[in-house]
């Protein structure tokens, strides 16, 4: 009998064609793991409001990173499932699905109803609610329909896996480190409410140190992936800084935030930066439109002079070797209790 590994990434719009960009965005954003609100309430915002405020720009900005290949988050995730499965030989049935959109979760776990062990593996390498959170419950609400139901098992978070720091420490060898001035690791950013309420030691957010006392923590496992890729590659501490993008609304969300880091370092004459964005393992959208276009933008206007963005894991043979580490060590834990 085989293991099934469910790979899952965010999703993407079928096309970057307005419609299907607003039919993307209704189904993630009316997420209650995403936006955080009343029922109600976030209906009448998402379909009301942000919705048709945003969508044919959206549209406008996934029409810029389009490919003949379509979506690059799609196109690396098929990838991904064809080289993870050859990897992994026959033992193993390999499916990728996305949270929101095709191919879904619900039609990738079908795929692999008949397999004896089920490995879920979302593609975020740090926990946080409205993306891991929110891949785990949908599985959960799929499998509670079935009558036979194999053993599972969830991947949390891989923030601090060997294998995962390696690859992207291996990315970075494409780039000359020395050349920068400052290097820039830069995560999606999640309200400080989410952050509080994921949060079972009662210090986030109220303590200096409150990452140590909460390791599960969102922000604590970025500074855990910052920090080995940083010792590992050797970059002194007074050369990087941590950040935060991509936010959302008028609500405090999780600081500091990667734009006003950028227009800090651009006042403080450092001309060339490399950014790192360790929160996503494929191209997409918060990379190479808003790091690559935005904010690359924003950092030359303040006086900076270039902004560089370290490559997405994608399709690269360390990230598949890590993948597979991580799902192996899984059985083996799994099969020593």
């Amino acid at each position: 009998m085989k293991t099934g590994v469910l790979l899952v990434n965010l999703g993407t719009p079928r096309s970057p064609n307005p419609g299907d960009v607003k039919k993307y965005l209704t189904e993630f954003l009316t997420d209650g793991r995403v936006i955080d609100l009343p029922y109600l309430q976030r209906e009448l915002l998402v379909r009301g409001v942000i919705v048709p405020k945003r969508y044919k720009l959206s549209a406008k900005l996934y029409e810029s990173i389009w490919t003949k290949e379509g979506s690059p988050l799609l196109f690396y995730g098929k990838k991904v499932e064809m080289l993870l499965q050859e990897k992994l030989g026959e033992d193993y049935s390999v499916k990728l699905a996305m949270r929101y959109q095709m191919p879904s979760i619900e039609e990738g776990l079908n795929v692999l109803r008949e397999v004896n062990k089920l490995i879920i593996f979302p593609l975020f390498p740090q926990y946080a609610s409205a993306t891991t959170g929110s891949i785990h419950q949908k599985v959960f609400k799929i499998l509670s329909k079935w009558e036979v139901i194999p053993e599972v098992r969830f991947i949390s978070e891989y923030s601090t896996h060997p294998a995962f720091i390696e690859a992207f420490c291996e990315r970075a060898k494409e780039y000359d480190l020395n050349a920068y001035e400052h290097i820039l690791f830069s995560y999606h950013g999640l309200p400080e409410k989410q952050i509080q309420k994921s949060d079972l030691s009662g210090t986030c957010l109220k303590k200096g140190d409150c990452c140590t006392q909460n390791p599960k923590c969102y922000v604590a496992q970025c500074l855990g992936t910052t920090k080995g890729i940083t010792e590992k590659l050797k970059i002194p501490e007074e050369k990087w800084s941590l950040s935060f993008q991509s936010r959302l609304g008028k609500a405090p969300w999780i600081k500091p935030y990667t734009d006003q880091v950028l227009e800090r370092l651009a006042n403080d004459k450092k001309k060339k930066v490399l950014v790192f964005s360790p929160a996503f393992v494929s191209d997409c959208l918060e990379t190479l439109e808003e790091i690559g276009c935005q904010y690359k933008k924003l950092f030359i206007q303040k006086g900076g002079v270039s902004l560089d963005l370290v490559q997405g894991l994608n399709d690269h043979p360390k990230w598949i070797d890590a993948i597979e580490r991580i799902i192996k060590n899984e059985c083996i834990s799994r099969a020593q209790l």
